[in-house]
């Protein structure tokens, strides 16, 4: 008879995952839209390549560096957060240890078990690690893995990057003629691919995600486009 396995992931380093590649994705997604918005306003003005490429990359070094720094100033925030109720709990179980017990005897008691049940689970985790019992039952915080703000600018940096490069590349590659149509068509494409992951993994309708995504994204270009070729015609 064959035995059941478990190796599936468990909840919580799931959530994880899901929630860093739902980043990458959003990050993306602001990669394509901001820059697509940025070289087809310029290309509404000019069809210059030098002017396209050089605005191109301004917007791409732009926009990462400033999802990089403002990722790390976010999630800095966050560790500051963590590590300043891991400090508070240390505290309270240092000079109020009984206190913490029956805070914790109660926490397990919400969490469906009887009282008897609940306080004996409390004694046996405070007698093998006290503070990580509190810090996942009370805080929600694993201390062994805190977020890093490192982490996320690196990945907020290169998620925008990969998505920023598609409409460069699409606008300054083709022949002149070609390159508004080419530049549209590719990141509208690349729209309903990001709108179509990031509403899976939120488990939402792909659907609408994908309307609003390209919606969106048209709309950016579309009002871009129209002020470049405005200032164009103007001169400026």
């Amino acid at each position: 008879m064959t035995q059941p396995t478990h190796d599936e992931a468990h909840a919580g380093t799931l959530g994880s995952r899901l929630n860093w590649l739902r980043a990458a994705v959003l990050g993306a997604n602001d990669g394509i839209v901001s820059t697509a918005g940025l070289v087809v306003g310029v290309a509404g003005a000019t069809d210059d390549r030098s002017a396209l490429l050089t605005a191109g990359l301004a917007g791409l070094l732009a926009g990462s560096m400033s999802m990089a720094a403002g990722e790390y100033v976010s999630v800095s925030t966050q560790l500051d957060s963590e590590k300043a109720a891991l400090a508070l709990e240390r505290r309270e179980l240092r000079e109020q240890p009984d206190a913490e017990l029956e805070e914790l005897t109660e926490l397990l008691e919400q969490r469906g078990l009887t009282r008897e049940v609940a306080h004996e689970a409390a004694q046996q985790l405070t007698e093998r690690d006290a503070l990580r019992a509190h810090a996942r039952v009370e805080l929600g915080i694993d201390p062994d893995d805190l977020t890093n703000p490192w982490h996320a600018a690196w990945a907020s940096f290169l998620s925008f990057t990969v998505g920023a490069l598609l409409p460069l590349l699409a606008i300054v590659l083709p022949p002149a003629g070609w390159r508004l149509g080419v530049t549209v068509v590719s990141v509208l494409a690349a729209l309903v691919l990001t709108g179509w992951l990031s509403a899976r993994l939120g488990s939402a309708d792909p659907g609408r995600a994908v309307l609003r995504n390209v919606g969106g994204g048209a709309l950016a270009m579309g009002v871009t486009y129209a002020a470049g070729a405005l200032l164009g015609a103007a001169g400026v």
